[in-house]
């Protein structure tokens, strides 16, 4: 087995290194990821700049580019040969509910699904994540399950997993994704000659958090695992839709 591992947390991060080692016990693991920190950087590609890939060591690059650019460069031409999988992660953090809006992490994986490959997207839930073994186990054993028993191929796994020892986990379950309160403010401050700059404020809190949810999951100790599917389209309004373009 051939697996492509990416990340939004670039290619030094300690969620990449624990994920590759791992994968590396059951396929061939190559790593495309980005030279830096991308977190946020959703599904963006770099079109107007060019990119440049870097070799660490042997099946392992960086490049100067987006998450989804790493994954497209190295099933567009760069790779001989297709992986059998695309694995991204281990995030450095939560990617739930409507975090998957704008996590790099779920966007490499959905890159990965949009080119004709199965995709899981992991992440390590927690403001400072230590458990980076555990995530990695994890993502291994749904590798394993996903190739023995494949899923249809229109979805991808976004995976979440409590920071705590494998041995303590609660369980897996099927969840849906959440969602969370408007973010909190931008903070403006100023820079050194007096000018003002503003950061964009921290993700809100857990607003639709009940049971099903991959929030409920992750607060009793269980890893979530949600299918995304890559349809934004509302199908049951086009007839109301249609009905209403006529009026």
């Amino acid at each position: 087995m051939k697996i492509l591992v990416s990340n939004d947390d670039g290619y030094l991060a300690k969620g990449i290194i624990a994920l590759s080692d791992a994968l590396s016990e059951i396929a061939e693991v190559t790593v495309f990821a980005p030279d830096r920190n991308r977190s946020g950087a959703s599904n963006s590609l770099t079109l107007e700049s060019p990119l440049r890939v870097r070799k660490v060591d042997e099946r392992r690059y960086y490049v100067n580019g987006t998450p989804s650019d790493c994954v497209h460069l190295a099933l567009e031409g760069f790779l001989e040969t297709d992986p059998d999988i695309v694995v991204s992660g281990v995030n450095h953090g939560a990617n739930l509910g409507d975090d998957v809006i704008y996590s790099g992490t779920v966007a490499a994986a959905m890159e990965g699904r949009f080119l004709g490959l199965p995709a899981i997207a992991v992440s390590l839930v927690g403001a400072h994540a230590s458990h980076f073994d555990t995530a990695a186990r994890v993502a291994m054993e749904l590798v394993l399950k996903l190739t023995e028993n494949p899923l249809p191929s229109d979805i991808m796994l976004n995976v979440n997993v409590p920071d705590m020892a494998y041995e303590d986990l609660r369980g897996i379950e099927a969840a849906r994704l959440g969602f969370r309160h408007r973010s909190e403010p931008m903070i403006e401050q100023k820079d050194p000659h007096g000018r003002s700059i503003y950061w964009i404020g921290p993700a809100g809190e857990g607003q639709d958090t009940g049971p099903g949810t991959d929030f409920a999951a992750i607060e009793k100790g269980a890893v979530a695992v949600t299918p995304i599917k890559v349809d934004l389209t509302r199908h049951e309004m086009l007839p109301e839709l249609a009905s209403w373009l006529k009026t």
